[in-house]
């Protein structure tokens, strides 16, 4: 899986759109609109970050199942966030379901009235 398949894929979610607040190479992927805009994906050029799961504990299967390919991402680590390598070494089915669920974890925290029109929870 290459970035610019993962950022098409990011794209096709409902209400998905890329921000670059930090003048990076590769966008963040957030959904809603304005001020209740969300990340759920950090693209980067051989990583993707993503919400692995509601608490740490949930994100740390990733960390057991892929050693070295899943990383505790800095910073929003404790919060249940990974970066899952790029390299092939996680299938990109994972890495795509990965995106499906830190997708549907972000957008369950919004309120019901930011969530996208065609979000099916």
């Amino acid at each position: 899986m290459d970035v610019a398949a993962l950022q098409d894929y990011c794209l096709a979610k409902p209400g998905a759109w890329p921000d670059n607040p930090w003048d990076h190479d590769h966008p963040v992927i957030k959904v809603a609109a304005g001020a209740h805009a969300k990340i759920f994906a950090f693209l980067g050029a051989d990583s993707v970050g993503v919400k692995a799961g509601h608490s740490r504990e949930v994100a740390d299967e990733w960390l057991h199942r892929h050693p070295g390919a899943a990383t505790v991402m800095a910073y929003i680590g404790r919060s249940g966030w990974n970066s899952l390598s790029l390299d092939g070494a996680i299938p990109d089915e994972d890495l795509l379901d990965a995106v499906d669920e830190s997708y549907r974890l972000v957008v369950e925290k919004l309120p019901r009235k930011h969530r996208p029109a065609g979000w099916e929870g």
